[in-house]
């Protein structure tokens, strides 16, 4: 069967066993998915077993589902409080090592916020954490990191500032993607209301970091106006970046090969936008 790009899914539930995810997502119609592998707000990681990981692969397979995992939301990277930050190192490495268990291409994670040390020594603090968490790694699962939405003094809300922390001399080696999270950049000011406007949002990517460190996409429109520095996710067409919006961006991604991962509101909503970025795609 001739696979069909970008490849269209979402966040989905993997309560109860991770195993069942897979299940999960192929009944919502997605084509691949992202998941917690802990629990999100905190607490204890269920083990990998052999069997688990077994099950997993096994039902990925079954519906040649490709996988994600999301860190949980609490990592900070730039946090002065070492327990927080040192807490962040370990579970984000944890997840790769997790993830290369289940066979997961990805895992993504927020940076963390600017607010304890000031953006000069928030970012070395958060390019020696990367460091740490990659040194050695020899696992199959690759880091993205993603982009947030501008709040704050959140790290990661713009190019410039990814580039400065990926393309610094302690992380150059490690091959660190980009999950591009159309929402969040909406909300730090890069326009994708029209096609045009999304050509030159991808262009200015392209330029600034490389199209190649693009490796995955979080498809949500916004239920904020543009630069509007807030985190707000809203269904397809129902937000400020519309339908126009995101048939150009199904078009880049197609062009590029990049899939889509939808971060809706879970329900009957999330099932509809999933039809609706399918019907895009063509």
């Amino acid at each position: 069967m001739t696979k069909k790009y970008p490849r269209i899914g979402a966040h989905i539930s993997a309560a109860g066993e991770a195993s069942q995810a897979p299940l999960r997502a192929h009944d919502a119609g997605c084509e691949c998915f992202q998941f917690f592998s802990r629990p999100p707000q905190g607490g204890k990681a269920k083990p990998i077993t052999d069997k688990l990981a077994r099950d997993f692969k096994s039902n990925c397979a079954k519906y040649d589902l490709e996988s994600y995992i999301h860190t949980p939301y609490y990592i900070n990277l730039a946090s002065d409080n070492n327990r927080i930050y040192y807490g962040s190192i370990a579970v984000i490495r944890e997840e790769l090592e997790r993830g290369s268990l289940l066979g997961v291409k990805y895992v993504m994670a927020h940076l963390g916020s600017a607010k304890d040390l000031g953006e000069a020594e928030s970012t070395k603090k958060v390019i020696k954490g990367l460091s740490e968490i990659l040194k050695d790694y020899k696992g199959s699962t690759g880091f993205l990191i993603e982009m947030s939405a501008g709040a704050g003094a959140i790290i990661g809300d713009t190019y410039e500032d990814i580039a400065k922390i990926i393309n610094s001399p302690q992380l150059k080696k490690y091959d660190i993607g980009i999950c591009f999270d159309t929402a969040h950049a909406f909300a730090s000011g890069y326009d994708l209301r029209t096609e045009t406007a999304v050509k030159k949002t991808f262009k200015d990517f392209d330029k600034i970091l490389g199209l190649k460190k693009l490796k995955l996409i979080h498809a949500n429109d916004s239920m904020v106006e543009l630069n509007a520095k807030k985190d707000r996710h809203a269904h397809i067409g129902q937000g400020h970046i519309g339908l126009e919006g995101f048939k150009a961006i199904v078009a880049f991604a197609k062009k590029q090969k990049i899939n889509l991962i939808l971060e809706t509101p879970d329900g009957e909503d999330r099932l509809k936008d999933i039809g609706i970025l399918k019907k895009l795609r063509g």
